[in-house]
């Protein structure tokens, strides 16, 4: 497996101060975050591809936490020519915290800002067992979610390409064992939406434990997937506070 294709760069910026590394949610690919790039002058966008989808269909699946980490720690090293922050949410952002600490422990450098968005805390998320859900109860879970296109289940060949990835991106997390460890020294960004129905406010707030530096919780309009309905206000924020880094 190739690292170079872990990272796609949709709209190229090289006089930007930042780097921005975009994880994405399960099931989702790069092309989420394609837009973002044109609408955020202080960081370049950097979207995460995760294997086993397009454009990197063919290749394993990775369904734990530890390998992916793995990976990505190396990806993220070759791609670290400035100074950069993570974003991540829902799963994208327990990868990055988690990422965050692989650098810390690798004694590398670390985010200036770990953006995450509609995730728990790690220490209070509950732990499921989705990825091992029957396929039909599976869509139904995914449906009431409301991440994937409604086509997808529309075409059961669709679905059936498309579900071992789904399946494993859940895994990454559900199978990811929360482990205490001193909080990080970058500052954490947390935001969560006002009519999320699977992540409350208080569980996004419980972030603030996990960082010795500055804490910030904005709670933004829309449901689970709020930084797409309201991507502009997300963006405005993401820059204020990679701002005041720079500043």
């Amino acid at each position: 497996m190739t690292r170079r294709g872990w990272v796609l760069v949709p709209t190229p910026r090289p006089r930007a101060r930042f780097r921005l590394f975009c994880f994405p949610y399960a099931g989702a690919g790069p092309g989420v975050y394609r837009d973002w790039g044109e609408q955020l002058e202080v960081a370049e966008v950097a979207a995460i591809q995760l294997p086993g989808r397009a454009p990197r269909f063919g290749e394993l699946l990775i369904s734990r936490m530890e390998p992916l980490v793995d990976e990505l720690c190396h990806a993220i090293q070759a791609s670290a020519d400035r100074p950069f922050a993570f974003y991540g949410h829902s799963m994208g952002a327990r990868v990055a915290f988690e990422l965050a600490r692989r650098l810390r422990a690798d004694l590398l450098r670390l985010p200036e800002v770990l953006f995450v968005s509609g995730a728990p805390a790690p220490h209070v998320a509950i732990p499921t067992l989705a990825h091992k859900l029957p396929d039909r109860e599976f869509a139904v879970l995914l449906r009431e979610l409301g991440g994937t296109p409604p086509e997808v289940f529309d075409y059961p060949a669709l679905y059936r390409v498309l579900l071992p990835a789904l399946r494993a991106d859940f895994a990454v997390v559900e199978t990811c064992p929360y482990r205490p460890e001193r909080p990080l020294n970058c500052p954490i960004s947390a935001f969560a939406g006002s009519r999320d129905a699977e992540v409350s406010r208080p569980a996004v707030a419980a972030w603030e434990q996990h960082t010795e530096a500055i804490f910030r919780l904005r709670v933004l309009p829309g449901d689970h997937f709020f930084p797409w309905s309201h991507r502009a206000a997300l963006l405005k924020a993401v820059s204020d506070d990679l701002a005041a880094v720079a500043a």
